[in-house]
């Protein structure tokens, strides 16, 4: 499998998070909307400037900044 950032997890793939770098109310507002350890993910929208990107994040469309996703750690999988 590949680690990567969440920011990189192309539109359509799917990742498993593995950690999360995230400090601060961020960390918890993450924590909060269910973003934790072995949490799937898809990413699957993007907007016109590639920031923020939309993932599907258990049941619900998410969309996290890049710079908040740079921060975050995934293993890519099917």
């Amino acid at each position: 499998m590949n680690t990567l950032t969440l920011d990189k997890l192309k539109i359509g793939s799917n990742g498993i998070i593995k950690k999360i770098n995230n400090l601060g109310s961020i960390r918890r507002r993450l924590f909060d909307i269910g973003l934790i350890e072995g949490t799937k993910v898809k990413s699957v929208l993007t907007s016109p400037g590639k920031d923020p990107i939309a993932y599907f994040i258990r049941g619900c469309l998410i969309a996290i900044r890049n710079e908040d996703a740079k921060k975050i750690e995934v293993e890519e999988c099917e």
